[in-house]
């Protein structure tokens, strides 16, 4: 019985494409390079604004990542002000989310988001203790990036589930290594950054197309009527 959901946030409860593209594009003006699309950056995404702006960086033409360390330094000021840009839930999470609620089922949210930005998007969109825990990146604090499984294991912790009792959901290939690493069921969904091949090449319990489809699948393993 699934007592616990640990939602992804960006491509997962929230379309925020927008938002990184914009924050992306107005670092590389500084170098004039060229504007990265939304497809390009649902690629880039899903390990960290580093790993984003290295990505970035090479697909412009900075081969030897001259720019590098002025971006990292640039982008963390550029995104505070860019997070909500044309922020949204996706269609139907809200109905999944009062599913979990009525039903009793702790929900957290667990990303590679610098923590400040993860609770401006969760509380901008949801509201404040929607979710039972927020937590962005919390690499300051011992706690290694998704795929490691340290971020799934702390929020168990603190929620006092077991492995056997959790629904890990997102929509990359970081997350189903996140889940597979920390030995939890893992949902994929397709609404978000990535295709559906992507995801089946790592055998999760479920291909979610719609949030609905999660619903259907909780009440038929927690035997909800």
């Amino acid at each position: 019985m699934y007592k616990c959901c640990i939602f992804d946030l960006d491509g997962t409860l929230v379309n925020s494409i927008y938002a990184i593209q914009r924050s992306v594009n107005l670092s590389l003006e500084k170098w004039g390079m060229r504007q990265v699309s939304v497809d390009e950056c649902r690629v880039f995404v899903g390990d960290g604004y580093k790993k984003l702006l290295e990505r970035a960086l090479e697909a412009c033409g900075d081969s030897k990542l001259e720019h590098y360390g002025e971006a990292v330094n640039l982008y963390p000021e550029i995104f505070k002000g860019c997070c909500m840009y044309r922020v949204k839930a996706y269609d139907g999470i809200m109905e999944l989310l009062d599913f979990l609620k009525e039903n009793h089922i702790k929900t957290a949210v667990l990303s590679n988001k610098p923590h400040p930005r993860t609770l401006d998007n969760v509380e901008g969109v949801f509201g404040k203790g929607r979710f039972d825990l927020v937590y962005g990146e919390r690499e300051d604090k011992g706690i290694r990036k998704k795929p490691s499984p340290d971020g799934v294991w702390a929020l168990m912790e603190e929620l006092g589930v077991d492995r056997e009792e959790v629904l890990y959901l997102g929509d990359t290939n970081t997350d189903m290594r996140t889940g597979k690493n920390a030995q939890v069921d893992t949902v994929g969904v397709t609404w978000g950054f990535r295709d559906r091949e992507e995801l089946e090449a790592f055998n999760p319990e479920l291909i979610a197309d719609h949030p609905v489809d999660v619903v259907r699948y909780i009440k038929d393993v927690n035997g909800i009527e």
